[in-house]
């Protein structure tokens, strides 16, 4: 990174991201969106990345990142994203969903195979393609946003819960494979965060959607993720922040949360 030019006020401090590339996965909504906007807000160069051209573009033209069209789940959209970028400092693996509520004894199993090909195999997909630039940055950050259902089980999730584990796990091991390595692992893990899309995807029906933060005050929001996230990979490079949880007070774990009323 290069410093102030002659011509910087006194006291100049560049932005914590100034001279890095970040590339968000799932940028379109969500999580995603709120963590790209706050990476430029950084400093970073960002590279937004989703299957939504046209949400892209609007992220786009009001943060100033670059919308890059990618599918985790298309090997060939994959090697085409990685081939297009010059350099990558930053990966978030943010793509990611739920898409049922079934009991075990009533899989759906096309669900349980979308599920596991977005949040498992596509998050895959991306690390290994972007792994050889990560590692040549001198200073590379892999970042995934897993969830608290990587940690624990519950009743009705076991698609997304199976999945959330293996990302966990897979953290856990590409951290273990890279020591001694200039790339840090870092995983960030929501609770509850109200989004517009995660439980409409997930239960299908916007009341069924709201019923979930019904008398929660104060649920996580996506820009709280976005934080943390920034937070957490503009640490001085030796700082490894291996796991991060974070809930909204009102849940002390999954099966409790204070509702009002």
């Amino acid at each position: 990174m290069s410093g102030p030019s002659p011509s910087a006020p006194s006291g100049y401090r560049p932005l914590p991201g100034t001279g890095r590339t970040a590339v968000v996965t799932g940028a379109s909504s969500g999580i995603g969106a709120a963590t790209a906007a706050r990476l430029a807000a950084e400093g970073f160069d960002v590279v937004a990345a989703a299957r939504r051209a046209d949400r892209l573009a609007a992220l786009a033209e009001s943060t100033g990142a670059r919308a890059v069209p990618l599918d985790v789940t298309d090997a060939a959209s994959v090697a085409a994203f990685a081939d297009a970028l010059d350099r990558v400092d930053v990966l978030v693996n943010n793509a990611g969903g739920a898409f049922d509520a079934h009991a075990v004894a009533d899989a759906d199993l096309d669900s349980w195979a979308r599920t596991y090909d977005v949040n498992v195999l596509g998050t895959v997909r991306v690390t290994r393609a972007l792994l050889p630039a990560l590692r040549t940055s001198g200073a590379g950050d892999v970042l995934f946003v897993s969830s608290t259902a990587g940690l624990i089980s519950y009743e009705g999730g076991a698609s997304y819960t199976a999945a959330k584990h293996g990302v966990h796990t897979l953290a856990e091991t590409l951290r273990l494979e890279l020591v001694g390595e200039p790339v840090r692992v870092i995983e960030i893990a929501p609770g509850m965060v109200r989004t517009d899309e995660f439980s409409l995807n997930r239960l299908g029906s916007a009341d069924a959607a709201d019923a979930v933060y019904r008398g929660v005050r104060e649920p996580l929001v996506a820009e709280d993720v976005a934080d943390c996230i920034a937070w957490a990979v503009t640490r001085p490079h030796h700082v490894n922040v291996d796991l991060m949880v974070v809930r909204p007070r009102a849940q002390a774990a999954q099966h409790k949360v204070a509702r009002d009323g």
